[in-house]
């Protein structure tokens, strides 16, 4: 976890072949005591593992460590997997964009869910393995 100036960051490192290597991250803007997830990534090669989960899971509780009560996000309605991964985690859809995604690549315009997460009953105290 790495907290500064109201951002909250998380790299998921996995043990490579040749050492250790970053499988994903996860970063968060903080203030006032709302977070937003502004990005969240895993490599395509280490998905359908639980590691997403694994790597939401520490960042809901970095994010309240940095002083995070409620956190929100936004995804195109249409990702089923990140969908469920949110809602197992607790999120909640709050509202809809609709057309917030631009059309490419023959895809037409998608709409995007807001969704938030109450992070004030997750014990903020560090702890060490």
């Amino acid at each position: 976890m790495i907290v500064s100036a109201n951002y909250a960051a998380d790299v998921l490192v996995s043990r490579g072949l040749v050492g250790d290597v970053v499988s994903g991250f996860a970063i968060s803007r903080i203030v006032a005591g709302e977070a937003e997830l502004l990005t969240i990534v895993l490599e395509p090669e280490t998905r359908g593992r639980g590691l997403s989960a694994e790597l939401l899971g520490a960042h809901l509780l970095s994010v309240r460590r940095a002083g995070g009560e409620k956190l929100f996000l936004e995804v195109a309605a249409d990702n089923a997997p990140a969908l469920a991964l949110y809602r197992k985690a607790g999120f909640e859809e709050i509202g809809r964009r609709k057309g917030y995604y631009p059309a490419r690549n023959g895809v037409p315009h998608r709409d995007a869910l807001t969704m938030r997460a109450d992070l004030s009953d997750l014990d903020p105290t560090p702890r060490y393995v």
